[in-house]
């Protein structure tokens, strides 16, 4: 017997169009452009002008990797809050609306910041607001979605978080790379005030065109009952733990490889303004991205996740190898192609796994730990950069090898993880 839920979301699913689809993940797009922006471009640069030269990947690694501790606590928590909110405006948008807006307040500090401390102060507050909105917000796939066609909509997620990474870090790389250049702070606010209008944009049309399904959960959340409701089983949903364990592995390099990329074009590849090649980098990683994502979700909706997670991995390890032998433009950017396919079929099929391991009624709250795990990955991610600055210290340029080695190994151990899961049998 299918229950009520279920009947509400088949219904729900059978309406929905491509413009639909748009609809539930646009928010996505604005912020992966906001983070990807600010983690590869605008943070590296404006840290430049307040630390030591042979300390930057130490303090650009602590700083993201407080923040992405936030990230950690808040998307748990919001999406627990969110799985049990009952209002007119439904459960996930009240605080889509709540983040987004202090995310817009907050933005323009990063500018305004000028001192180390400030932009660190900031950053965290960022993350908070930036973590409320996407922890409810991801929850529309496993709530709207059935099973047998997450796989697409999580291709269509996947494929609106790469074309905001590529365009706006495209754009901001130009505008930064006028302001790395010395001229002037216009180019700096041109760049945040981009970031601002487009989650604006995105918060506008998700809040005004979602229609949520009528909840079913009426338990009310309490401080007595916090544990419980955050607590998942791992005993009874052990490849649930499985693959949070893999997700997180197979996080790391992507953020590694982000944070650091500024810092490494300079001192390793030898780039004279590395801004406007990191946003160079993107682009390419992007358009791979893009050509993959999509036909990779509809693909795992016919052969399954774990196929498709698995040969990301093995591309990804392929892909830093090859960013290792690279000594020019060009190298570097076939690096990034390589790297760009295995990721493109990683977030898809990643995210839809995800989804079909997530329990009903507390989809946000699974939806959240699933970011918890990957949001730990990118905190570990993160301390790589103390380990950079550390072995640079012995030889130039060995701590960008050791940096890269972790790349490796964190995807063939992600994919080796993945195997563990019992793979879902998909309806339909």
């Amino acid at each position: 017997m299918i229950d009520k839920q279920t009947s509400s979301s088949d219904q729900c699913e059978k309406q929905l169009n491509a413009l639909d689809y748009l609809k539930i993940t646009v928010l996505g797009f604005a912020l992966t452009a906001m983070w990807s922006s600010l983690h590869g471009i605008i943070l590296p640069i404006r840290l430049l002008a307040y630390v030591p030269e042979s300390q930057k990947n130490t303090y650009l690694g602590l700083l993201t990797f407080t923040g992405l501790i936030l990230a950690m606590i808040i998307q748990p928590i919001a999406g627990a809050f969110s799985d049990h909110t009952s209002s007119h405006w439904g459960r996930r948008r009240p605080y889509i609306l709540l983040g987004s807006v202090l995310s817009l307040i907050l933005l323009p500090g990063i500018g305004l910041a000028n001192t180390y401390a400030a932009i660190l102060i900031v950053y965290c507050l960022l993350q908070i607001g930036g973590n409320t909105a996407q922890a409810s917000y991801q929850a529309f796939i496993p709530e709207i979605i059935t099973e047998n066609k997450r796989g697409l909509a999580s291709g269509v997620k996947s494929l609106l978080e790469v074309l905001g990474g590529v365009t706006l870090v495209r754009l901001t790389a130009f505008l930064m790379g006028r302001y790395f250049e010395g001229g002037g702070e216009f180019w700096m606010w041109t760049a945040l005030g981009a970031l601002v209008i487009v989650l604006l944009a995105a918060m506008i049309i998700t809040v005004l065109t979602i229609k949520e399904l009528p909840s079913t959960n009426n338990i009310r959340l309490s401080l007595s009952t916090m544990y419980r409701r955050f607590k998942v089983d791992f005993k009874v949903h052990r490849d649930f733990g499985w693959f949070l364990f893999s997700r997180a592995l197979l996080g790391i390099p992507g953020v590694v490889l982000q944070i650091f990329a500024l810092y490494y074009l300079t001192d390793v590849v030898g780039i004279p303004n590395p801004a406007l090649v990191a946003g160079d980098l993107p682009v390419v990683v992007g358009i791979c991205l893009l050509t993959t994502a999509y036909p990779a979700g509809r693909l795992s909706d016919r052969i399954g996740r774990k196929p498709i997670i698995i040969s990301s991995g093995i591309i990804g390890a392929v892909g830093v190898l090859a960013l290792f032998f690279s000594h020019n433009y060009v190298q570097v950017m076939l690096s990034g192609a390589i790297l760009g396919v295995a990721n493109g079929a990683l977030l898809s099929a990643g995210w839809a796994l995800a989804a079909d391991l997530s329990v009903k009624g507390e989809e946000a709250k699974y939806m959240g730990v699933t970011n918890l795990a990957m949001a730990g990955g990118s905190a570990l991610a993160r301390l790589v950069g103390p380990v950079i600055d550390f072995f640079n210290g012995f030889r130039q340029g060995a701590g960008y090898q050791v940096m890269l080695l972790v790349c490796f190994i964190s995807f063939i151990a992600g994919a080796v993880l993945v195997v563990k899961v019992k793979p879902t049998r998909l309806r339909g």
